[in-house]
Formats: C-alpha cells, structure tokens, sequence
C-alpha cells in the first residue's frame, strides 16, 4: 500500500509486509504484538486498560474513538495494557462531562502508541480471512521509517501461543477489595455490612469484575495467579472466584490447574470463572483448549444459554477457546456463542462449579449476564445452609 501524499506519522506493518499508513498520536517509538479488532461502541478506555489485552494491539471498528475523552474512574486496571490502538479517525477533543482528559494525552504519558486515518473495515476483513496478525506499529513525528526492519520486527514477535502473560499482569501480593459498582449519583460505594468471604486468583482481573463480585454480597480477598491451594484454603473461603486474563491458558495451566484441582479435591465450595479463569476450570477438569483463528472482541455478541434456551448479548475478550468435544463426564456444556458456536460456559453436574467464556460485568457492554455474579453467590449461601444442617 502506497503513503498518501501527505507525509504519514505513524505505520502499522503486519508480518506478510502489508503497510497501512497513517497519522500517529500517543507515545512515541515502535511495538510489536498481535493485532485483533473490537466491535464496541463505547468503553475504549476499559477496553485499552483490560489485562486480557497484554501483547494485542487492538483495531476499534466503531469510528468515533477519543470523543468522551479519559477518566480515572473509568480505568479497569492502573495503566493501559493493550500495546497499542489502530483508529479509522483522529481522536477529536472530549465532548462528555465525565472527561478528565484527552485520550491522545493519556496514551503519551503511559507510552501506548495510536495511529489514525486507517482503513479499519479493509483491516478488520483482513483479520477474519487470514486470522490475527503479528504486527509492528511505529509512530515518528518526522515520519521516517525504516519498513525492512519493522517487517523483521513484527515477524520476530513470538506471538501468544505458549507464552504465560497472567504472571507479567497478576498483582504482587494479595489484598481485600470491597469497591461497589458504579452507581449514579453516588458513583463507587464501598461495602460496609460482612460479606461471604471470597477468594479472587488474579490471573489479570479487571476491576469492575471485583466490583460486581462486592456488590453481589461477596468480601474479596485478591490473590496473585501463583497461589497455591494450601494457600487459597488458608483463608477458608466461602467461595473461590477464577478471573479474566491474556496468553495461552495452557501455558498459565502449569501453575494454576495444580491449584484448582487441588481445591476442588480438599474443598467442597462452590468455583466461579471468567474468560481465562473458565479455560483454567475447563483445563483442571481435564478439557483442552484452542487458539482461535480471530477471537472474540466486543461488546454484541449473542449467546445462547443451552439449559434455559435464553439468548443473552454478552461483552468478550478472548482469543483461545475451551473445545467443547473434549470436555470429560461430569461436565456439561452450558452456553453456546451463536456466532461460530464455540463454547461459552460449563458446569460440573454435581457440584457448585461453573465458568463462562464471555464477561458478565461487561465494562464495557450490556447488562444481561449479572445474574451469574448472584448464581454464584447463591451456590455459597446453599452451601453454607448445607453445611450448617
């Protein structure tokens, strides 16, 4: 592809040596990672700053990008992570009473680079076809490039199979959350009456997905992705909650299936995952998992639930999936995307333990899949009736 005649700032070259021209704006300097698209209309910000989104840079089909401009409030962890960000139009300033800033100076000060003026819907086709790219994204005032070496570079990227990535997003060391969700006008509340005490392993959690767990009645103790079982049970959790996260779950398994195995074989509570958390659940049942040719990235994608026949229009963030046809007896299959029929949800058949693909706090995204939040709560509150019998 041809520059335009104006001189470009910014290029963004896939590993087959296709060049897509256009303007940057953020940081400075060069990236590499693998490209996927996101579908949604709203959330840029928590999309950039989700954890699943380590070693991605993310094209954003929806056009208008940057026009609410930044807030704190709405950060899903401290910094963004995705690596970078591909637009159709340059963001514009901020038209939205919530702003505290503007997109294109956020991404300068935490050193993510963005380059507009794409042809997203030739990229976003691109990507379907021949599946996610290894890409280098460059941004240069002076708009020199060195082309050669920002081929070898994004075909030097090592990509996400095999790779670990809960562990470069996991937290330090763990810590109680009790932050509610967000809710008008008060904004953000914090639990104040005790809660059932749950354990979090942070394999990359978001923020609104501790918040939802603190607003359905839950006290979160927040884990890095190492715990181990004798440690999760240490705490002697009512429940323990499986989060969201990037890389190949079969990588994170050599760590974190030993964990869940081993807390499902001393503890009876009840076990809830989410994205990544539901690929470790369906790995420790002894399930396998895929990588995808595109993934799933937005906020509209439907999603059957096979046990009660309802269609929910759910948030998603992955790019690796549970196979369904390996999933062993004692574990069903309990949603279905409609989109290419991958699976979206399982569930032990005699016992509290259950995961979906999708996020049921979106963040953004509908509000349809909540429900699991207070499921999993009532799992806790049945159990607890059990034991105390």
């Amino acid at each position: 592809m041809s520059a335009p005649s104006d001189t470009p700032t910014a290029c963004l070259v896939l590993a087959d040596g296709t060049v897509f021209y256009g303007r940057g704006f953020g940081a400075t300097g060069t990236t590499s990672a693998e490209l996927c698209f996101n579908t949604a209309m709203t959330g840029y910000q928590e999309i950039m700053t989700d954890p699943s989104y380590a070693g991605q840079v993310v094209t954003f089909t929806f056009p208008h990008i940057g026009n609410t401009g930044v807030t704190a409030e709405d950060d899903e962890t401290a910094d963004p992570v995705a690596a970078g960000m591909v637009v159709k139009w340059d963001p514009t300033e901020p038209s939205n009473w919530r702003a505290q800033g503007e997109l294109t100076d956020w991404l300068a000060r935490t050193g993510r680079i963005g380059i507009g003026g794409i042809d997203t819907r030739r990229l976003t086709r691109q990507i379907r076809q021949q599946g996610a790219p290894h890409v280098a994204l460059a941004h240069d005032p002076e708009g020199k490039f060195d082309l050669e070496a920002l081929v070898a570079q994004a075909r030097g990227f090592a990509g996400l199979e095999g790779v670990d990535l809960a562990k470069e997003v996991t937290c330090a060391q763990s810590y109680l959350w009790d932050e509610k969700r967000w809710a008008w006008p008060e904004g953000y509340s914090r639990r104040e009456t005790p809660g059932h005490k749950v354990v979090a392993i942070d394999y990359g959690a978001k923020r609104n997905i501790l918040r939802c767990l603190a607003s359905a009645g839950c006290d979160v103790m927040v884990m890095p992705a190492s715990t181990t079982a004798e440690e999760v049970l240490a705490q002697n959790p009512a429940g323990v909650f499986l989060s969201n996260g990037p890389g190949d779950p079969a990588a994170t398994g050599a760590y974190a299936v030993p964990m869940i195995q081993g807390v499902l074989e001393q503890s009876d509570v009840p076990v809830f995952g989410i994205c990544l958390g539901h690929q470790m659940l369906a790995l420790a049942l002894g399930a396998q998992t895929v990588k995808m040719n595109h993934g799933h990235h937005g906020a509209n994608h439907p999603v059957k639930d096979l046990e009660t026949g309802k269609v929910e229009i759910t948030s998603m963030n992955h790019g690796f999936t549970v196979d369904s046809q390996s999933l062993p007896q004692g574990v069903v299959e309990t949603h279905r995307s409609l989109f290419d029929g991958s699976n979206c949800g399982i569930r032990m058949t005699d016992r509290p333990v259950f995961s979906v693909q999708y996020h049921p706090e979106a963040s953004p995204g509908p509000q349809d899949s909540y429900y699991l939040f207070e499921r999993f709560v009532a799992a806790i509150e049945a159990n607890q009736a059990v034991a105390a019998d």
